[in-house]
């Protein structure tokens, strides 16, 4: 039995930093279903100590509890020899439950798989707490800033709680909280020495409680009470560029809610902007569900296969589009950036777009995540990740370790330099697709103009 297809981002999970700065709230416990006997599907990648997820879907287990088969006995002999002595005469206090748990992760450390490995109970309900994307708080990102605009570590007079963005829809809009508010205290309390990993408790609470937040806005301060509730983090940003001819997208995780949202935003930019070309944006977008990805794939690719799935012992699986997509048409020129952190399901994308000759890749190689882990529950003692599958581009290349190689490679913007340089060469070929130099062994030939 498999539930749909799909994904995580916790608003306190590291993801190279950038969630780090969100002070909108608790994962919501509320969406934690119990999964005694489920295992849930997903592509990951662990790098810079940050989970980044693709997918994942729901199933059962096979089984409970069984012994030891007697074709392995002596294969499991030295393991309960060594148990059995342990627990029998090691002078030492005895913690069995730790022994299981070391045990189990000590297979999965022999498997030498990075994106496979065994989580405590704790790690375990908190990875599955912020796979929807939705949390308990006010909706506000925050960082600390000194007075020219400059990180820095803590509030101080010279250092301030600023508040960045107020994502829509969530307890501070009604509140009416703003971008660009200082926070000067938490229910009375001051900051000053804090940092964000302090502050951010402070602001975050159950649904239906209330915190109150001094503010500072235009040299005025004011006391803004804020009743905290289920915020579904805004994952999907666009806005429209190049004078109203190039619809810009960014999706920053396939959480939960991203595909429906990007089809939203989407029809926005085809049917009422009337943009004349689109450019996707998934650099630094670490994964998300596998079928927000399918989803998202299918609004500008009609023709199968999206992807392949293959499981163990088993040929690959073409994954087809869902019928509908609202920019599948050619003569809707599509650029799609791509970074080193371009990863998982947005990576899935990208190939699917550029496999499917639907989209240039612009930018830099992307980070490479290839297979699909299955996240199983071990009732009492935590659960554990497994690659499982592999997921192969459109012409069934596996990409695993290596990335997709862009059709245009464009570096980033110099520190220091002003503009996105990435961005401007994405709306070029958008807008002049027939500019693209020919002799440019980078550019895909089917952006060039046909020859007669």
């Amino acid at each position: 039995m498999t539930a749909p297809q799909d994904t995580d981002s916790s608003p306190t999970a590291d993801h190279g930093g950038r969630d780090a700065q969100l002070a909108t709230g608790a994962a919501h416990p509320g969406r934690v279903r119990p999964l005694t006997l489920v295992a849930l599907f997903l592509v990951a990648v662990v790098g810079g100590g940050g989970l980044f997820v693709s997918g994942f879907a729901l199933g059962r287990l096979a089984g409970s509890t069984p012994g030891t088969a007697a074709s392995q006995e002596e294969l499991f002999r030295p393991f309960w020899d060594a148990y059995n002595d342990v627990t029998t005469n090691y002078v030492g206090t005895i913690d069995q439950h730790a022994l299981v748990e070391g045990a189990i992760n000590g297979i999965f450390q022999a498997l030498g798989d990075p994106f496979s490995f065994y989580m405590t109970e704790e790690q375990y309900q908190a990875s599955l707490s912020g796979i929807s994307g939705e949390f308990e708080g006010v909706g506000i990102e925050l960082a600390l800033q000194d007075t020219q605009g400059q990180s820095c570590d803590s509030i101080s007079d010279t250092c301030q709680l600023v508040i960045t963005k107020v994502i829509r829809g969530a307890p501070a809009v009604t509140a009416g909280l703003l971008a660009g508010d200082i926070i000067l205290e938490v229910d009375g309390k001051s900051l000053t020495g804090m940092t964000l990993d302090t502050v951010v408790p402070l602001i975050r609470g159950p649904q239906h409680t209330t915190v109150t937040l001094t503010i500072e806005r235009n040299g005025a301060r004011m006391n803004i009470p804020v009743v905290r509730d289920v915020v579904q983090r805004e994952d999907v940003t666009s806005e429209v560029l190049a004078g109203g001819r190039v619809g810009y997208i960014k999706i920053a995780d396939f959480s939960a809610a991203a595909a429906s949202d990007f089809h939203d935003q989407l029809q926005q930019l085809v049917d009422t902007d009337h943009v004349l070309g689109l450019v996707l944006d998934l650099r630094d977008d670490p994964g998300g569900y596998v079928d927000a990805a399918q989803k998202v794939a299918s609004e500008f690719v009609d023709t199968t296969p999206l992807y392949w799935e293959e499981a163990a012992n088993q040929p690959p699986q073409a994954i087809a589009p869902i019928p509908g997509g609202i920019a599948t048409n050619p003569a809707l020129p599509v650029a799609v950036l791509v970074n080193g952190g371009t990863a998982s399901a947005s990576e899935i994308v990208s190939g699917a777009l550029q496999g499917n000759h639907r989209a240039a890749l612009v930018g830099q190689q992307t980070y490479g995540k290839g297979t699909i882990q299955e996240f199983k529950q071990l009732p009492g003692s935590g659960g554990y990740r497994l690659s499982v599958r592999k997921w192969l581009t459109p012409n069934q290349t596996w990409i695993n370790g290596v990335g997709l190689t862009p059709d245009i490679v464009v570096a980033p913007a110099a520190s220091g330099q002003a503009g996105d340089p990435q961005l401007d060469r994405a709306i070029e070929v958008v807008l002049a697709p027939e500019a693209a130099p020919a002799s440019s062994p980078a550019v895909s030939s089917w952006l060039l103009p046909a020859a007669a």
